[in-house]
Parts: structure tokens; C-alpha cells; sequence
């Protein structure tokens, strides 16, 4: 009984990503969503009391989904930057692949001024994306000093830290929030994905510098499938 309740669930939370992301938060109807998993309204309200639970939930396997290939990056080895990397094109692979990624984007963009929802997938992106490269300026794969708190006075040198490393942190964050946007015009995976690469080739040698931009991987990683199809691996995609 409990397994087929969950599978419910999941069901419930799948249809309400696919709606939410086709036709917005505000369009989307119960009835519909409850109609797309197979289910009645009585059992999408045995699970979910409204729609704002609902799209709470999309949103929490979109942050689960985030988190775990984060850390199965990490764990697998890749350093902070080439974890970063990573992730933006485990972005755009899973902005087609599930619709909890994009559904997320736009629940919390549609919900602005409005409902707060309870998880904010948005937040947590820019967050992840930060950590990681906060991670990577403290190992050293970046070329700026963490900024110095504290100093007397606020000496130059200590304002000219913090003033590189919000630039650096700025540029990160707006390029790879515009990858979002991108898979919103209808690109292929393909089509992003070279996008994506494009995108880190121009900014590792601001990063970095133009002689180490070349230790990393700008490209998703990609082997051939058993049947000669194209097939892209991501490390702790969990997906």
C-alpha cells in the first residue's frame, strides 16, 4: 500500500512538472495535473492539499536532483571549477530531460511578488554555483585572494579583493543563469550544449588565465552508446 502511494505521488509530481513548465503555475489546474498522472482529484488531494504543495514538491526534487549531482561531481573526483563546469551542462541536459528543472525555473519566477513558495530552486542554483566556485578560489584554482574581513581601516588592497572577487562571482553567475534562458527558446540539447562549451571557453581565461583555462574540460563528456548513438555521461547526474 505504502509503495503504490508513493508511486502516486511521484506520478502526481511528474504531471505537475510537465504542466507547470508547459503552461505556467497560474494555468495549470489541479484537474489537469490529477488527469496527465492517471489519477482523481481526491487522490492528488490526499497527497497534496493545494496547488502551492504541489509546486513546493516540484520544486524540492528539482533542488534534490541539483544537490545530488553536485555532490557525486565532488565525490567522483573533479575539482571545484571542473565540478562547476560540470554542472552547467548537467543543466542543460536535464532542462530537456526533466521537467521538474524547468518547471522550477519558472515557479519561481512566476511566483515572485506573489505566493512564496517554500523551496526556491532558483536560490538554490545561484547558491550551488557560488559554493562551487568560492570552493575553487579557496583551493587556489582561481587566481583571486579570498576577501579580507576585518582589515583596519579598509585598506586598498583588502577593498581591491573584494571588489575581483564580486566581479568574477557577477560574471559566473549571470552567464550560467542566461543557460536557462537559452533552453527556453527552444534550442535542441545539442545546440545548448555547444552554447554551454562556448560559454566556459570564453570565461576560464578571465577566470583563470588563458595558459591553465586549458586544463579543463569546457565539453560535456560523451561516449558512444552500444547501438552507435550519441550519448552524454554526467557524474552523479542522479538522473
Amino acid at each position: 500500500m505504502q509503495e503504490r502511494s508513493e508511486r502516486t505521488r511521484r506520478r502526481l509530481v511528474f504531471a505537475g512538472a510537465e504542466l507547470f513548465h508547459r503552461n505556467g503555475y497560474a494555468n495549470a489546474t489541479l484537474g489537469e495535473i490529477a488527469g496527465a498522472a492517471g489519477v482523481t482529484k481526491g487522490a492528488l488531494y490526499f497527497h497534496f492539499a493545494s496547488k502551492d504543495e504541489l509546486a513546493d514538491a516540484v520544486q524540492q526534487r528539482g533542488c534534490g536532483l541539483l544537490h545530488e549531482a553536485v555532490r557525486g561531481l565532488r565525490e567522483g573526483g573533479a575539482s571545484p571549477l571542473q565540478a562547476l563546469i560540470d554542472t552547467t551542462h548537467w543543466l542543460a541536459r536535464t532542462l530537456h530531460e526533466d521537467p521538474a528543472i524547468p518547471a522550477s525555473f519558472r515557479i519561481t519566477k512566476e511566483c515572485v511578488g506573489q505566493h512564496q513558495p517554500a523551496v526556491d530552486f532558483h536560490g538554490a542554483w545561484l547558491e550551488a554555483v557560488c559554493e562551487l566556485l568560492r570552493m575553487a578560489r579557496d583551493v587556489g584554482e582561481l587566481p583571486l585572494d579570498p576577501p579580507a574581513h576585518g582589515l583596519a581601516g579598509g585598506g586598498d588592497a583588502g577593498s581591491a579583493a573584494v571588489d575581483r572577487w564580486e566581479s568574477a562571482e557577477a560574471l559566473v553567475a549571470a552567464a550560467v543563469c542566461g543557460i536557462e534562458v537559452l533552453a527556453g527558446t527552444g534550442l535542441s540539447y545539442e545546440e545548448l550544449q555547444r552554447k554551454v562549451a562556448a560559454l566556459w571557453g570564453l570565461l576560464l581565461p578571465s577566470l583563470v588565465g588563458a595558459e591553465r583555462a586549458r586544463e579543463y574540460r569546457t565539453q560535456a563528456r560523451d561516449t558512444r552508446a552500444a547501438d552507435g548513438e550519441r550519448r552524454y555521461e554526467f557524474t552523479g547526474s542522479g538522473v
